[in-house]
């Protein structure tokens, strides 16, 4: 059991039956009342993000991941085959519980698979990957008033605005936490 007053962005928790991990928490004590803590949680089983309010004597159940390198070999249909670093097993994952991360996956890609007591979870991709430009418009001199960006389409199909000096066949670093260009690799 971990005290909710001890909770911190990162750490998961068991609650009702689901799996949250904190992003942000915020604790209001007034003279009159008794602690109160506000937690900003993602379920891990669905993906939402709410609030949640708790009192500062409150327990939650500790909930530990299990972390394991995969490699993305392929995608099947419906479905996406990754490949255990250690075992050789493969798993697959539905599609459309992955549609963030299909932006930034390309095959042989290393991703770590997070799971709890057996049930799969989700991946996690590294903070910033590697992608082809494939498709952008050529950047024109003397174009800009600010910080001129234009559209580019990755090799994933993902599209994200870059500045203008980027060209096709150019690699680039994307953040996958917010999808944006960093810089060239």
């Amino acid at each position: 059991m971990i005290q909710v007053g001890d909770l911190k962005p990162g750490t998961t928790f068991e609650y009702e039956k689901d799996i949250y991990s904190v992003l942000d928490i915020q604790h209001n004590k007034t003279a009159m009342r008794g602690m109160i803590i506000k937690c900003k949680v993602k379920n891990l089983r669905n993906g939402v993000i709410k609030e949640m309010t708790f009192g500062g004597g409150d327990k939650v159940d500790e909930a530990r991941l299990n972390k394991k390198p995969f490699q993305y070999l392929y995608a099947d249909g419906d479905s996406l085959v990754f490949m255990d670093l250690e075992t050789y097993d493969q798993i697959n994952i539905p599609k459309e519980r992955l549609t963030w991360e299909l932006n930034f996956l390309v095959e042989n890609q290393e991703v770590e698979i997070t799971s709890y007591e057996g049930e799969l979870l989700g991946i996690a991709l590294p903070v910033k990957v590697k992608l082809k430009v494939v498709k952008t418009d050529p950047g024109v001199r003397g174009d800009t008033s600010k910080q001129a960006l234009k559209d580019a389409e990755l090799e994933t199909g993902y599209k994200v605005k870059v500045p203008l000096f980027i060209n096709e066949g150019e690699t680039l670093i994307i953040r996958t936490d917010n999808g944006e260009y960093d810089s060239r690799a």
